[in-house]
């Protein structure tokens, strides 16, 4: 019986500082049927890049290696990391290997996790990213009554009774708020993160988690 073509296969970059340090990289999975090696980062699934250590330079050349919103990078480090851990995500690394721990099984079960929207990181560089999280929340989002997704509490509360059906005016009366500041704090958001209407801003808040 001929063989089934393979579906959903995922496109891996890999981007290291020599040809045998890629080499070696790519011999991880290069036989794994759910992977394929592309050279193109910007065509990638998920890019792997290997640096010796983790500082701003490595950072610039990340931003530089892909421009795409919803890049996702695995990081394969060899001696230090200098830099913030929350930098670093926001630059899209999504996963963090320390070279000299880690064997082909578990790389390829990273790419895999990365390309389906997981993520995984040492427990050490996770509590660095947990500790900035809750500094962030404590010292720039609780004092302006915001949430980590940049929404005010007020704001979630308004949108949840949006998608209950409710009339601005049954909201601005569950609220204890004049309907003139339900109003304006739907329209504030609505402004804010570029949403059309109230249906689209409902959709938003259901897509990221609000309510």
């Amino acid at each position: 019986m001929p063989q089934q073509p393979l579906t959903d296969v995922v496109r891996v970059a890999v981007h290291a500082p020599d040809t045998i340090d890629r080499a070696g990289l790519v011999s991880f999975f290069q036989h794994d049927r759910r992977l394929s090696e592309i050279s193109s980062t910007q065509d990638a699934d998920v890019t792997v890049v290997a640096v010796d250590t983790v500082d701003t330079s490595a950072l610039d050349l990340l931003r530089g290696l892909c421009n795409r919103p919803d890049a996702r990078f695995v990081v394969v480090v060899g001696r230090r990391w200098h830099a913030e851990v929350s930098a670093a995500v926001d630059c899209g690394v999504r996963a963090v290997l320390w070279r000299d721990s880690f064997t082909p099984p578990v790389f390829a079960r990273t790419l895999m996790a990365v390309a389906h929207g997981g993520g995984s990181f040492p427990p050490a560089l996770l509590g660095t990213l947990m500790e900035q999280v809750q500094r962030i929340h404590r010292e720039v989002l609780t004092p302006h009554g915001l949430t980590a997704s940049g929404v005010s509490h007020r704001e979630v509360d308004v949108l949840r009774l949006l998608a209950e059906g409710r009339e601005l005016a049954e909201i601005a009366q569950k609220l204890s708020y004049s309907e003139r500041t339900v109003k304006y704090t739907l329209y504030g958001l609505m402004k804010r993160l570029q949403l059309r209407n109230r249906a689209q801003a409902v959709s938003y808040a259901i897509r990221s988690g609000l309510i």
